[in-house]
């Protein structure tokens, strides 16, 4: 059961990325990026994880944009994927990114310190 979902959340990514980008028009959804979806074992729920180019704003403003067309794309999620039921699905923001980041930051400050 556990490959079926890590296949449907694959396959679920590949077309969020496509609907995000192409077919929502609401003006406070920024530049997304779908990281990773997470389905449960059951395939009712689906955790979407994004990262948001931008400030704290931009980013609250896309999850408020993209929840309000949570409907929609999981409509259109159920027509291009043959599932019985459509997962739920859930945004999050995917704080690996910020942390990686952040980890690389520190490093290049450590390796400037020791140069000096």
């Amino acid at each position: 059961m556990k490959i079926r979902s890590n296949r449907v959340g694959e396959q679920m990514k590949k077309e969020l990325g496509e609907i995000i980008s192409r077919k929502i028009k609401d003006p406070r959804i920024g530049f997304v990026t779908v990281t990773d979806v997470e389905v449960s074992g059951d395939l009712q729920i689906a955790k979407v994880f994004i990262s948001v180019l931008g400030d704290e704003e931009q980013r609250q403003n896309t999850l408020k944009g993209l929840s309000k067309a949570k409907g929609f794309i999981r409509s259109e999620i159920g027509q291009r994927i043959r599932l019985r039921k459509t997962p739920e699905i859930l945004f999050e923001f995917d704080e690996s990114i910020d942390y990686g980041n952040r980890i690389d930051t520190l490093l290049h400050q450590l390796r400037r310190e020791n140069q000096e």
